[in-house]
Formats: C-alpha cells, structure tokens, sequence
C-alpha cells in the first residue's frame, strides 16, 4: 500500500506544470540551519582527534529563472584537538572574524530540477570561500527520477561525477518523503582528486582488488514536504566517512569524518541583496583546488613581508649549523622552502642579488629553489646560468633537482625545451645531457595522469632523432633514444621502431649499442601501452637472426609488461626449440625466478612462470655461469602491503668471464603502489680485450694483407664485426635515466693526462700547502628527500590532505692542521714528503637531523587540522684524531684523542598528535598526543623484552657489564595503554667508555592489536656514549713501527714459560689421569665446554650424530627406496641400527651405550623418512668432540663411497700409512716439533720485524692494550706472530708459528690463552698426489678448544642454504677424534675431488665443475713467461681460455662438440682464425700424403710451421727451422714464445688472442683467450658455447654435417701450379637426380660447398657428404644462380666429395 501511496504521489507532482524536484518559490528567501563538522583521526573513543566546525545560518532566495541567491549569515568556526568525545569544541573568535566579511558575501548559482549549474560570485571572493560554498550546494544535488523508486546513476556533485544510489520511500502520517542517496567515492567517473610527488609509483590494481588503501562513502539523508511548486526540503543530514590505511584495511584505518546538517527554520518575505559588485563565473559545483596546493599541512606560516621572512630564515639556518645540525633544522627548511614557494619571481631576483656573494648563503639558496615545485625554480635556474651567475657544478645539481622535483605543467616544459634549444647547454656536454634526459623526466611525469597526451611535445625531439639517424651520430642518437625512453610515451614508439634491426637494412647497419638502447626505450612505453609492446617485444625475441643480446633485451622488456598466461607459454614453447643456449638461458632463469615471487604486483606472472617452466627442461637450470642468467628476489607481507624485490640481469653472449652487460634494480612496494627506486646498467663490450690486447697490433697493416691473400679463396667468407673497446655506465632514478656515460680509450687517455698534467701537480701541491697552514671546512646539505601528497575534497568543501614529506639537514665541520719535520721547502715536490716526519691533526663533527612527517587532515591557507605522525632522527658522531707518519724510519701512529659527546649519539623519536590551528591565532594552536596522559600500564617484561634482553646481553664481551633501568608509570585509569621505558647499559673498560641505549615506547595497541595502532603513540630509542666514571681514558693509540726499532716500542717483556698452565683444578686433573686409557675412545668431550655439556654429551651425541643431514645426503635411488620402505620396515631397520650403535660405542660406559641403541634405533628411522635439519646442526656440534659412539646406521643410508686413493705427500713420501689418527698427526709435525722446541721464542734471537701497540693511555698510567710483535728468522723459514695483553695482571697471549718446511709444506701452530697454553691448534697444509692427480691438503688438528667456537661453528653450520650441500655425498670412515682434513684433488684444470674429514664423518664432493681453468703447469713452474707481468697477463688468459683439439681423428671444438673430421690430401684447413677485421692469428692444419698432420701458425710478422719427421718435431719460423736445443724462441719485439712442452711444441701468444697452440706427433691443441670467445672461426667453430650452432660454414650458413663443415673450411687451390700441393676446390655440385619438389619437377643445386678435384685431375680417394639443395623448375635450371650459396635449403641429399686427387698433364 505505501508503494501505491507512494507512487501516486510522485505520479501527482510529475504531472504538475513545474518539474518534480527541491524548490524553492520566488519572493520568499528560506532560512535553514547549517552546521558541518569534520573530525579526523582513529576511529575509536578516547583517542586524540583533530577537526574543525561551521556553524551558520544559509539563506536561499530566488534571483530570477533558475537562478538563486546563497548567504550565509553569523557564521561561527570552532576548532577541535582533545581526546573525542571528552573534550569540547573550542570556538575561533579571530578566525571568524577574519573571514566572515568574506563568507557572508553572497553569491549566485544556477539551480534546475535539483541540479547545480554554473556558480556566480564577485573576483576578490577567495576560492576556499566559494568551495564552503560548493560543500552547501552539493546537499541541494538531486536527480529524482519520477518513475522509479531505487535507482543507480553516476551524479555530478563537489567530488566529482560519481556512481550514487537513490532510495524514496514515504512517511504517510506526517506527509513526508524520505530519500536517502549514498556516493561511493571509489567508483567515480570524473573523480576530484590531486595527486603530488607520485609521478614515478605505478599502482598495483591487484593489491586493491581485496583491499584499498583509501575508501570513501558519503550517505544523504533527506526529508522532503510536497508542496504547491515541488518539494522543500525540510531537513538533510549528511555523513561522510574516507578513510585511509598504508596497510590493508585489517591493519587498522586512520579516518576523516565529515557531517552536515541542513534545518528548515522559516521563510522569510524580505528578498537577499547582492552586493554592489560584478558577479563573475566562477566554475560550477566541482571542487576547485587553489592555494593549498602550495601550502604543506605540517606547519602554518603567516606572510607578511616575505622578503623579511625569508632573511631571517636563512639567518637562523646559518647561524644555528655551523658546528653541528640544530634539531629543528629541517623544519626550519621545510619553512624556507614555503616561503619561498610564496615569493614572486622578482623577490627570488632581489634576493640573489643581496646573498650571492655569500657562501653559505648561496647554497642554502641554490638547494632550497628546485624544492619550490613550481616553474619559477625553473626559470631562475636558467636566467641565472645564462647570466653567468652559476658554475657548471652548480647548474648541473640544480638542473637535476629542479627537473624531479618542479610539478609537470605545460610552463615547465617551456621552460625545459627551451634550455634544450640553448647554445650555452649544447656546448656543455654534461649539462646538455642532464636537460635532453630531463624534457624527458618533465613530459612523463606531466602525461602520467592524462589518458592522452599530446605528441606534439615530444615530436621536435622525433625530429632531432631522425636528423641524427640521417647523419649517422652515433651518440646523438643514443641520447635522443634515452629522451623517448625517459618520456616514455606511445606517439614515440613509430620513431623507435626504426631505430630497430627489424626494419630494412638502414636500421640493421647501426652499431649494436643503439640497438640495445632502442629496445630498453621501450621499457617506460609499456607501462602505458603493456599490449603494443608485447607484440614488438615478442617479434624481436623470435627473431633468431638478431644478436643475442638484443632478443634478451626483448625479453627483459617482455617480462616488465607482465604478459598473460598465454603468451609466457608461447615464449616456453620457444625456448624448447631454441638453440642459443645464452637466450635460452636467460629465459628459462627468468622465468624461473619469478615463480618464486610473492609480491602481489607479479602474482599473475609467477602463476605463468610456474607452469612454463614445467614444460621446460630442467636441463636449463645446469648451464655454468658463462651463461646468460636473470635474478629476480623479492621479500613482500601482504597484510603490511610492504615489501622490496631485486632484480639482476647477467648478459653474456660469448660464454666469457666477464659478461656483456650487467644491469642490477631495485624495487619498492608501499601502499599499493610500487616504485622501481634504483637501476644501475654497465656494459663492457670490449672492455676485457682492450686491456689485455697487444696494442701495436692495429698498426701492422702487412700482417692483415698477407692473411686476407690466404683466406681469399674461402668462399663467401663473412668477417664478424669487430667490437668497440667500450664501457658504459647508466644510472636511472625512478624509472628516469638521469645519468650515462660512454667511456673509450679516448677518454681514458684524457684522464690520463690530466691527471699526470701540470695542473693536477700544482692543485696537489696547493693542497698540501693549505694544509700545512691549517685548513677548516663547513659543509652543510638540505635535503627535501619526499613530498607524496594526495588532496580531495570532503562533502563541506574543505580540503583533505594525506601527506608523507621528509626533510633532512647534514652538516660536517672539518678542521686539519698538518705540520713537518723537517719543514718542506718552498717549491717541494712530492717525493719530499717521503722524506720527512709529518703529523697530522683532524677534528672532525658530522651531523644530521632528518624529520619525516606524515599527514592526515585538512588543509588549507587559512587553518589546518590534522593527525600528524612525525618520526625524528639526529645523530651526531664527533672525532678527533692526531696522525703521524715517518716513512724513512718506518714509523706510523695514530692516537683517538677526547672530545666532547653530546648525549645522545643517536636517537630516533616517532611522535602521533591531533593539532588544531589557524593563521589569526598562531599561539592558540592546539596540540593533543593521541593516547591520553596516565592511561599507561607497563608492558611485561617477560613477553617484550626476553628476546631484546637476551640478544643485548649474548652481543657483549665478557668485560662488559650489563645495567638495566626500568622506569614504569603506574596506571590510574582505565583502558590503559601499554608503555614500556627500558635502559640497557655496557661498560668497555678496555677503552673507558659506558654506552647505554634508552628504549620507550607507548601505543594504542589496548585497543586493537594490529599493527597502525602500534605504531602511533610516541616511541623513542635513544643512543649514549660517556666515559665510565672514575676511569679517565686520556686517549686511544696505534703505533706502527717497522724495522730495526720495532723492539725499541714494545712495552711488555714477553717471555714464554716452560710451565704448563691449566685451568681445571687438582681433584680434577688426578680424576683425568686416572681416567686417562677410557678417555681416548670415551664419550666425554676433552674440549673446555661448561660441565653441564660434558654431562649431556654421553647421552644426547649418539642420539644427534646418528641423525642425518638433510642438507648432506645425496638423492640417491637407495636412499629413496629406504625412504619409502621405513614405515613397512621400521622394526628391521632398528635392530640393525641398534646394532650397529652397540658395536660403535664400545669403551665407552653402559649407560652411554644404552642410551646410544636405544636413541639411535628411532633417530635413524625419522632420519631416513624425515632427514630434519636440526639433527645436522647438532652433529656439527659434535665435530670437535671425542665422541665415537654416533651410530653408524645413517651412513648405510647414504651413498657410501671409498675414496681408494691415499694422499702421497711431495714433502715427504712414507712407505706405509700410519694406522692412527693421532699419530699421522705426530709424524706430520714432527719437523715443525724440532724446530720449535730448539727456540720457542724467536725474539731471543732476531729483533722483531714490525711492533704494532694497541693501548688506552689512562690517568692513572695503567698500561691496557695489546701488542702485536712480527718475528722473522729466515735461516729456518719460520715466522713468530705473538699477541699479548698489556696490562700487568693479565697473562693472556696468542702465540702462531708458522714455518715453510719446503715448497710443498706449511705448518702453523697457535696457541692462545695464559702464556698461549690454554688452547691450541696445529694447522698444516701441503701438496701432493692423490692417486695420479695433483692434491692439496689442508689439516686442523687440536688438544683444546674453547666451547664457543663449537657454538659459532653450530650456527654458521645453520646459515648453510640446504641447496649448498644438496650434491654432497656422506661416508663413515676411522677418522681423528680431534682433526678437521680437508682434501681438493685436481682431475683436471677446470674439475675438483673434494674430500671433507671431520671426527664424525667422511663428507665427498665429486667432480666439482670450476668456472675458469686452474694453473696446474704453472704451479710446476712451467709457465712460459718470466716477467711477473707478462706471467700474470699469462695465467689470466690460461683461467678462461677456450680449448681445441685433436686425438685419433676426433676433433673437439671449442665447445667441446666432437666430430671426426675427414681431411683431404695436401690442403690446408683453417683450424682457428680470428674472424674480425684484425686478424690477429691464424692457424692452418693439412694432412700430407703420408697422412701426417702439418700446423702453420700466423702471427704478428711471423709465420709457424710445426709438423713430425720421425721422431720428432720440427719448427720453422719464417722458413727457417730452429732446432730444438735452442728453444725457447722468443720474438724480438712480440710476446710470442716457442719451448717445448712434453713431447711436443707449443706456441704462446695470449697479448694476440691465441693462448697456446701444442703440437706433437699425434695430437694438437689449440687455445684462445677468453676475449677472444665468440671472434673465432674455423674448424674449431666459435668458441661461444653454443653447441646447438657450432657447425657455421664461412659465409655464417649453419649446416647439419660435420664433414660438409669441415669441407666448407679448406683452403681450395686456384690452380695446378699452387705451391701448397692442393689440387681441389669448392663446387656447388648438381643432385643426379630428378627431383619433385611440391609437384614440380625440379633440378637442384648445392648451396653448401662441396669438395672436388680441379679440371684434369681425378679423384683417388672420396667419401659421402650430406649437402643443403636448393632447386628450382626444371625449365629454369639451365641459369643457374651466380649466388647459389645465398639461396635456401629445400631438402638435405647425399653427394660424392673428393679428399685426394691424382691430375694429369692437362691440369693447369
């Protein structure tokens, strides 16, 4: 029935002449009451709150047809901070005063159908008024539609055009309609909203699904009565509630309320008159953002004379940080910086003008304008670096700071273009870089908020782009590349797109580099245009001819857009069939460091990765690390919505040690939105080959003639381009490029010479000078590090502001004196210096004070109320320090001299408060911290501070002393919040100085515990150093002193007692001697751990060492079969186990034995199906005890291996082993035992060789300290190191011996503790032969440790990845109860055996790949170079060197791809060549008609034959043989060396890329350096580690044969009369048969080289080779194409190729 009613009614008014909707009639003026309310902070009670309240009277009269008149009248404004609801509002007199001549202006609007049009008011009216204005208004927007009761439609409002829901319903009794309408301020069309500082975050939609960080709603409340005309609206109420989370809604939400009320009170007769005054539009009901905009919300500054004030700023900013940062510096700053955000351009001039003749004044100036933000900071930067004013330093700062911190506007990028467009800029080339990247920088941050940008701005740098490209420069177009890549914007994709390889032949011909840059431009587009650059992305990954590198580029670029399920599938699918193994590595690492990633913003692509990779090999996941590779880690808490990934991308494309290019970034995720912070790109293309090249070779223009004659023949051979010696650097900032730079041996060799210049001498020696007169030095530095804000409008109008700004002011007071003995001479040079005494004193006081401030409330110009957060952190580090150096006399000191501490060092102070104020009243603003005073209560102690307190107390020396001060308030009320004020305390008497650090904290986690309401309340950590009182520390001292009166400094006697020193008392050394034949196989630990893990060892160390490693064991077949049959088989493996503990413990106790079956029986069953990691960390503990009683049952279930091989030593060589551990020990040592106890103290004998004394000098002249005596005595190679305490009653020493029993060994002994016998360990390390393969061996063995290493030792063990240990494989063998062995054999030069003894078990790594290639010959000392450089330069170049070779007609490629090659009679192949235009090497092989191989080397001037007769080998330089008594040769100017090597010859040339090449009678080998991977070809292929691609014919086809490549490289003959004998040559050879190809009859041709005799010559010997054709109709076969080779492959047939040739007299 009410719906009829209902319906009736509406039905009613509709069909009344005047529209349904609000009315109000003419000649009546309607008075209602108005109030608005706004309060901001936590949503619970008793809690501090900010807010503010209008109070007024709003009078409506009509003006004329749908035009109305709005006053307000005795308007009221209150102020609110106190704890709600306790404490009242407070009214505002002043500010009333001030602005209610302006609020009771009235003003105009046009109103029809209840819809709010345009807006009428004069010009002087403020904007903030007008928007009071608008927040009345917005309750009058009403669209009721007349047929429909509940309804949605997106509705205009002050807010924006937002989606609203209207509900009517009807009061029959009262004759009243009650409407109500909600606004989801989340699902706007056209939202109200001010984004700042936010340029450079891209939001994350996915976090925002579940929860948003910012939500708003705002509900209406009407009342409606019909009347004659419509409706009049009786009574409207509104509430608004935004609120506001950093983290997700869960956490905890900061909220601002807002609640209107609008009253009905009469209607009154007498009509509202305008004022005298023009009434202009002025917008409509939309909000309108005006001063706020430029007003932060953290202080409120009333300008008066903004000249004035900024003086006197500047004053007290200079003034107050000279020696140390004032702690209200910052906010002093942040003042300075407002106030010049007020200034008018002419004040910035005048200023200028008075202080840039001052210093300290200019540079406060000159950082405080780019924090302005507008495009006045912009405009005085240039006007005053065209005028000269400012140096190219200073330019370039401001310019970089300006550019990121001014706000995008059309006037800013003027102003940029037009600094672009300047001579001056374009002659500097850094400051032209620094403006090209920032146009960029400025068009992307001014497009970030547009759905479309206007190309027009970034076209005249397309057109500069195109210019550049038509002259072919090089790095103008990189530069230009990187402007489109900063800006980032779609119109710039069509230029870009023509910088790329995939676009004719103009774009191919440009360098790589710009290529590279090209597809990185790319990067920023995509986050616009994710779509249009995936396509382009995906088109140049799957183009295999591109380079390498570029279609990982792609990828990389692929990845950032986040591609779809789909298309990561398409890529998997790629790389199953690729063959670069460097593309296919990269991917498949990418992908599969993105399925580990648990950031929400790659949710979608981890689920892709995740399935890809599973269609993928594993195989991709073993490549080594040559290989291309991308690392993507992130750590991210979702209920936080907080997290940081890290992201590196390892480019390599020749399989080299140093890669190609690196490029490492590092990413943010905050709020919702993630921010790539960092990104550092380096490339060294050429770099690694540029340093270790011979450098005369581009000279030898001979060299390379003579070559190219030789290769001639090849046919189609294509040269590789040759690389660029270049290093680049880039450095991005928030996804913007604001740095790169390009360095070449041009450079270089600049830098060079200006360094070695005269004027960098001159400025040496004026520093020098400066010095000695004594030299101070201010340096202060402010910093506006962040301002994020984010401005809306409330439902009244006022402005709501979320902020987070960080201020920081460092400063560093330098003050260095320096005096010389004796005193230089007026024209020193540098070496004068080493011939004087010189003392040098330095004070020094660093400081800095950073405030972060972050803000919820209104804000406006006027008044500000708001919920403040502000985090405070100062620190201050004084030092005095007084040096002293003497080269002649070898002597150096440095003493830490006393200074003045201010207390504290460093503190950290986060502080939550409500503030009300306002620009009349600036002393009446209001402060409340948000947690009432006397409502705390202490927080437990043994729930919050057990971990601080035990953490605080293991982190301190035993000469430490732990203090604590508790200082709790008691509560008086309730609830009551948690305070916690604790004080610990540390004394370092070693150094006479007391640190305490204070730690308060007071919350409102009493009311909800969740992680917002910790953090607001007040916390502070404060950082206190002070002297201990009554022990006064005068200073700290380190001297140095080398040579002859090194003893002169020492200053305790040091004299090693004979007498044993033991710390276990009588009882119990006769206990042990009693004791003493149980204690060698016994269960109790001999080391010096505290009694109660002796008493726990019998018992708990059968039980953890029978356990098993999860980290250790192998995944073997045996241990996956015992994995799955424990729980059918448990019994069985008890017993045994059981048995095998009771045969193991034997000598020990019944109860240790008991103990040890009956746990180990469970323990290794768990182990086997459980393998937990606790139970490996406590078997490491028990490496260093004399435990044998672990069962042997967890070694049955483990791979057991027997390394059969015992260790030979070289040193030695023993005829047979020794059967015990302690003896093999004894006679190892027994040599170092001879010569030790001849002198156990070296410095009765030789004066030590260096003294260094580290001491406190008191007041009371104790001697405390160290010092550190050398001791040399080379007639036994031995050396003494003796550390010792200096203070009279401690005998504390370190004793090491070492001694260099021959090459082959090395014994150390160190003992420390009282007189150093305390504690004590031999350590030994040695060579030899294990088995046939050279071996090291390094042995620990000890009488006495103390428990804390076994405890340090225990958690290293546990900070082990399990991945580490994953390939180990555990053994049990009789091993030593107290010696650690650790065995590396080399089984060859790039695999390692490595052998890990411990008293507990046995643990083997074999095969062990290496990266680079070890010495091994040159440990032997065959290294073929005696100058120690040119060694080094040697065994850098054998580390990475690639290797070729040939046994038993297999040759093996670089790559270590294997193949017989069939080689014809008398013709050379080219074996290895560099393939570049240098032409560095060559090296040729033929088989002659005896079928011996001959090698002919290329090199420099220099030609090398090697080849066998009989026995031996024969050398030929030149034509000339060299016999072998007189090798080595060595070249007279290159560093080309010939010797003997075994049984053969090898050739050394690493400076020319060809490391060695060996020959002897059976066998060769070819290496070439590692720069020289990927620049090679021949048969030995390209040394780039792409076995998928090794088989490349000289003109880059890749064939599927071996014998048509191997063909494809011989050196045909021109003629019979070629001297080399060859009588063969290369043919393209028809297929004898008729072919239908696609049902055509075809004839075809052989696109691969085929080998065949010359005319008149016929062939004695062929074989069969499988050749490419291509074919054509038959009709058209009779031309064939001249450039047959260049044509595709249509089908593989076999054809005759010859390999001798017997010719006739005809052949000519």
């Amino acid at each position: 029935m009410k719906e009829v009613v209902l319906a009736l009614t509406l039905a009613l008014v509709a069909g009344h002449p005047q529209n349904f909707a609000p009315d109000f009639a003419a000649g009546k003026t309607y008075v209602y009451k108005y109030e608005a309310l706004l309060l901001g902070g936590l949503p619970e009670e008793g809690l501090a709150r900010a807010g503010l309240k209008v109070k007024s009277k709003v009078l409506i009269s009509v003006a004329a047809q749908n035009m109305y008149i709005l006053k307000l009248v005795e308007p009221e404004l209150f102020e609110y901070s106190g704890i709600w609801p306790r404490d009242p509002l407070i009214a505002s007199p002043k500010l009333t005063a001030a602005l209610a001549p302006q609020l009771m202006i009235p003003i105009k609007f046009e109103y029809a159908n209840g819809v709010v049009g345009k807006m009428f008011a004069p010009e002087g009216l403020p904007v903030m008024v007008l928007n009071i204005y608008r927040g009345i208004l917005n309750v009058l927007q009403l669209n009721i539609k007349k047929t429909q009761n509940v309804y949605e439609l997106q509705e205009a409002g002050a807010q924006g055009v937002c989606k609203t829901l209207y509900a009517i319903t009807e009061d029959e009794k009262a004759g009243r309609i009650l409407l109500t309408k909600t606004r989801d301020l989340n699902h706007c069309q056209e939202k109200v909203m001010k984004d700042m500082g936010m340029a450079y975050t891209q939001s994350c939609s996915k976090c925002q699904q579940d929860s948003k960080n910012l939500r708003g709603t705002t509900a209406y409340n009407y009342i409606l009565k019909p009347v004659a005309d419509g409706m009049l609206i009786l009574e409207a109420a509104v509430n608004e509630l935004i609120q506001f989370s950093p983290f997700t809604e869960m956490n905890g939400a900061a909220q601002m309320q807002t609640k209107q009320s609008l009253v009905f009170l009469e209607a009154q007769r007498s009509p509202i008159v305008p004022i005298q005054a023009e009434y202009l539009h002025r917008g409509s009901l939309k909000y309108e953002f005006s001063t706020e905009l430029l007003q932060t919300p953290i202080q409120l500054i009333k300008i008066n004379n903004v000249q004035a004030q900024i003086a006197q700023i500047l004053n007290n900013l200079i003034t107050h940080n000279v020696e140390r940062v004032h702690e209200d510096a910052p906010l002093k700053f942040l003042e300075l910086v407002q106030l010049l955000r007020a200034a008018r351009l002419e004040d910035l001039e005048m200023l200028w003008n008075q202080y840039r003749n001052k210093p300290a004044y200019r540079q406060w100036i000159l950082d405080a304008i780019p924090a302005i933000g507008t495009p006045a900071a912009l405009k005085f930067i240039k006007e005053k670096f065209l005028a000269q004013d400012l140096t190219v330093a200073e330019a370039a700062q401001a310019l970089i700071a300006s550019i990121h911190m001014v706000t995008a506007s059309t006037e800013a990028i003027k102003q940029v273009e037009a600094l672009a467009m300047n001579n001056k800029i374009a002659e500097n080339p850094i400051l032209r870089e620094i403006v090209f990247l920032g146009y960029g920088t400025m068009i992307s941050k001014y497009c970030v908020e547009k759905t479309v940008c206007p190309a027009e701005l970034i076209k005249p740098f397309q057109d500069l782009l195109a210019e550049a490209v038509a002259q072919d420069e090089t790095q103008d177009i990189i530069l230009l590349l990187k402007v489109l890549g900063n800006a980032g914007l779609p119109a710039s994709l069509k230029p870009i797109t023509k910088i790329l390889p995939i676009h004719g032949t103009a774009a191919a011909s440009l360098p790589m580099r710009v290529h590279a840059d090209a597809i990185m431009a790319l990067r920023n587009i995509a986050k616009k245009e994710p779509r249009m650059i995936q396509e382009l992305a995906l088109q140049l990954y799957m183009d295999r001819a591109l380079h390498p590198e570029l279609r990982m580029l792609a990828c990389i670029v692929l990845f950032e857009t986040r591609p779809a399920m789909g298309l990561v599938t398409t890529l998997a699918n790629i790389v199953k069939t690729e063959e670069n193994l460097q593309v296919a590595s990269f991917t498949y690492s990418h992908m599969k460091s993105l399925t580990r990633s648990t950031a929400a913003i790659h949710a979608s692509v981890a689920a892709a990765c995740n399935v890809a990779v599973k269609i993928l090999s594993p195989r991709l996941d073993r490549p080594s690390l040559r290989f291309s590779k991308a690392i993507h880690m992130d750590i991210y808490n979702s209920p936080l919505m907080l997290g940081a990934a890290a992201s590196t991308f390892y480019i390599n494309d020749a399989a080299t040690i140093l890669p190609k290019s690196i490029v490492a970034k590092t990413s943010a995720y905050i709020a919702g939105a993630a921010a790539d912070v960092l990104e550092v790109g380096v490339r060294t293309e050429g770099l690694q080959e540029a340093l270790l090249k011979n450098p005369a070779l581009m000279d030898n223009a001979d060299r390379i003639t003579k070559m190219k004659r030789v290769i001639k023949a090849l046919s189609e051979l294509k040269s590789l381009p040759k690389r660029t010696p270049l290093a680049s650097i880039y450095v991005k900032f928030f996804g913007q490029e604001i740095a790169f730079a390009n360095i070449d041996k041009a450079i270089i060799e600049q830098a060079i010479a200006l360094l070695t210049g005269p004027s960098a001498q001159a400025l040496g020696r004026n520093a020098v000078q400066a010095l000695l007169s004594g030299a101070s030095f201010r340096f202060t530095k402010p910093l506006l590090a962040t301002e994020v804000r984010r401005i809306l409008p409330t439902a009244a109008g006022l402005p709501m502001e979320l902020n987070l700004c960080t201020a920081a002011v460092a400063a560093a007071a330098v003050q260095v004196k320096a005096t010389t003995t004796p005193p230089l001479p007026e024209n020193f040079h540098f070496a004068h210096l080493l011939k004087t005494d010189i003392q040098l004193e330095t004070e020094i006081k660093p400081s800095i004070v950073m405030n972060t401030f972050a803000v919820m409330g209104i804000n406006t110009a006027v008044l500000q109320t708001a919920l403040i957060s502000k985090a405070k952190f100062n620190s201050i580090m004084p030092a005095k320090i007084s040096a002293r150096l003497n080269i002649n006399e070898g002597h150096f000191k440095i003493e830490a001299l006393p200074v003045s501490v201010p207390e504290p060092i460093a503190a950290v102070q986060v502080e939550t408060f409500a503030v009300a104020r306002n620009i009349e009243d600036p002393a009446a603003a209001r402060i409340t911290p948000i947690i009432p005073a006397k409502v705390y209560a202490p927080i437990s102690m043994d729930i919050l501070t057990s971990k601080i307190a035990s953490s605080a107390a293991a982190s301190w020396s035993k000469s430490s002393e732990i203090l604590q001060d508790v200082a709790v308030e008691k509560a008086i009320s309730k609830p009551k919040a948690a305070k916690l004020d604790k004080k610990y305390c540390a004394k370092a008497y070693a150094i006479g100085l007391k640190s305490c650090l204070k730690i308060a904290t007071e919350n409102a986690a009493f009311m909800r515990d969740i992680a917002l309401y910790k953090l607001v309340g007040r916390h502070t950590i404060a950082l206190s150093l002070k002297p201990i009182e009554g022990d006064v520390i005068e200073r700290l001292e380190m001297e140095v002193q080398v040579g002859p009166k090194a003893a002169e400094k020492l200053i305790k006697q040091i004299n090693l007692s004979e007498e044993e020193i033991v710390e276990e008392r009588p009882i119990l050394m006769k206990l042990k001697k009693i004791l003493a034949p149980g204690l060698r196989n016994g269960t109790i630990s001999s080391s010096s751990s505290s009694s109660s893990s002796r008493s726990k060892s019998s018992s708990a160390s059968s039980s953890s060492s029978s356990r098993v490693s999860s980290k250790a064991i192998d995944a073997t077949a045996s241990a996956r079969r015992l994995r799955s049959s424990s729980s059918s088989s448990s019994s069985r493996s008890s017993s045994s186990s059981s048995r095998s503990s009771s045969r193991s413990s034997r000598g020990s106790s019944s109860s240790s034995r008991s103990s040890s079956s009956s746990r180990s029986s469970s323990s290794s069953s768990r182990s086997v199906s459980r393998s937990s990691r606790s139970s490996s960390a406590s078997s490491l503990a028990s490496l260093f005890s004399a435990s044998s009683s672990s069962s042997r049952s967890s070694a049955r279930t483990s791979k057991q291996v027997i390394y059969r091989h015992k260790f030979q030593k070289n040193h030695k060589k023993q005829s047979q082993a020794t059967s015990a551990a302690v003896s093999r020990s004894r006679s190892s040592a027994s040599s170092f035992e001879a010569i030790y106890r001849k002198n156990k103290f070296l410095g009765n004998e030789v004066a030590p060789s260096f003294a260094i004394i580290f001491r406190a000098v008191r007041a009371d002249h104790k001697v405390e300290g160290f010092e550190l005596s050398a001791y040399l005595d080379r007639p036994s190679a031995r050396i003494q190191i003796i550390l010792a305490a200096l203070a009279a009653n401690n005998n504390w020493k370190l004793c090491a011996d070492g001694v260099v029993l021959s090459k082959h060994k090395v014994t150390a002994k160190i003992g420390w503790g009282a007189e150093c016998k305390q504690y004590d360990t031999i350590i030994t390390a040695e060579t030899g032969l294990l088995g046939p393969n050279p071996a090291a061996r390094l042995r620990v063995s000890w009488n006495n440790l103390p428990s804390a290493i076994k405890h340090y030792a225990k958690i290293a063990y546990d900070y082990i990845p399990a991945s580490v240990l994953a390939g180990l494989i555990k053994g049990k063998d009789e091993n030593s109860v107290r010696q650690l062995s650790l065995t590396v054999a080399a089984t060859s030069a790039k695999t390692l055996d490595i052998i890990w003894k411990t008293p507990t078990r046995t643990v083997y790594k074999l095969a062990l790949h290496l990266p680079v290639a070890m010495p091994l010959e040159e440990i032997k000392g065959l290294t073929p170079f005696d100058n120690l450089a040119d060694k080094f330069h040697y065994w850098f170049a054998k580390a990475g060197a690639a290797e070729c070779s040939f046994d038993r007609d297999t040759l093996t490629t670089f790559n270590n791809r294997r193949y017989k090659n069939e080689m014809p009679l008398s013709c050379y192949q080219v074996l290895a060549k560099d393939c570049t235009d240098e032409l560095k090497f060559m090296v040729l092989l033929k088989k002659d008609h005896i079928e011996q191989n001959h090698i002919n080397v290329k090199i420099a001037d220099i030609d090398i034959d090697l080849y066998p007769k009989n026995t031996d080998v024969i050398v030929k330089v030149n034509g000339r043989e060299i016999p072998i008594n007189n090798l080595p040769y060595q070249h007279p100017t290159a560093k080309i060396q010939i010797r003997p090597k075994a049984e053969g010859i090898s050739i050394f040339a690493p400076s020319y890329g060809l490391h060695e090449v060996f020959f002897d009678k059976n066998s060769w080998k070819v290496k070439v350096v590692d720069w020289m991977r990927g620049q090679t070809c021949g048969l030995c292929g390209k040394a780039d580690g792409e076995v998928k691609q090794e088989y490349r014919t000289p003109n880059g086809r890749l064939t599927k044969n071996a014998v048509s490549y191997a063909h494809s490289w011989v050196l045909p003959a021109e003629s019979c009369r070629d001297t080399t004998e060859c009588r063969m040559k290369h043919e393209s050879v028809q297929l004898q048969k008729q072919t239908n190809l696609h049902g055509q009859e075809s004839t075809c041709y052989a696109v691969e080289p085929v080998l065949r005799c010359l005319p008149g010559c016929f062939p004695v010997k062929t074989t069969s080779v499988t050749v490419g054709f291509h074919c054509m109709p038959a009709g058209s076969a009779l031309n064939r194409p001249e450039s047959i080779y260049d044509n595709s492959v249509d089908l593989r047939e076999t054809a005759e190729a010859h390999l001798a040739c017997s010719c006739t007299a005809q052949c000519n």
